[in-house]
């Protein structure tokens, strides 16, 4: 497990009662549960990191879809600064990770890594047993990050992507 943030997760993802905080060295950034406030710097992130970007009704639908989604937002501590988010499904046993980016400025610094390994280490607490997602062959960042998470290619969804027009490749995990 990483030991880089300090991250907020719920404990019980389907009663959302109890939230746990995992406290990590250096303490420098937290995950807390999107709001609407966050939207404007989500949609400046989500901008700059995805050619065909989800609009903010997307990411309000999100925030209102109760029962099985979860979205949270990466904040840099010091400068309560959101500086990435991750959105996710959880239904019965089954996790879809629909969206996840940091602020370039903080790229490559192991933060997404950090939040996927805390995030997984809670759902498999909570009882899932497989993760989805989708992710453009050339985004290879990703599939790299993806690949040393465990995650294997299991299909290919074409047509995915437009602008440019791109398949999806579709990857999971065995928990």
């Amino acid at each position: 497990m990483p030991k880089s943030l300090s991250l907020f997760i719920f404990e019980n993802l389907k009663r959302r009662k109890k939230i746990k905080r995992a406290s990590l060295p250096q303490d420098s950034f937290y995950l807390r549960k999107m709001k609407e406030g966050d939207l404007p710097y989500i949609l400046e992130i989500e901008n700059v990191s995805f050619p065909n970007p989800w609009r903010e009704m997307t990411f309000r639908g999100e925030i209102y879809n109760q029962p099985i989604s979860f979205p949270f937002v990466i904040v840099y501590k010091p400068h309560k600064k959101v500086i990435g988010y991750i959105v996710f499904w959880q239904i019965k046993e089954r996790m879809q990770i629909n969206n996840i980016a940091i602020h370039p400025d903080y790229r490559r610094m192991g933060i997404a890594e950090a939040v996927l390994q805390q995030v997984l280490s809670e759902v498999r607490m909570g009882g899932t047993k497989f993760i989805t997602l989708e992710v453009r062959p050339s985004n290879i960042a990703a599939r790299t990050l993806y690949n040393k998470l465990g995650f294997d290619v299991m299909g290919i969804k074409e047509n995915y992507y437009h602008d440019p027009p791109e398949p999806a490749l579709v990857m999971g995990k065995k928990l």
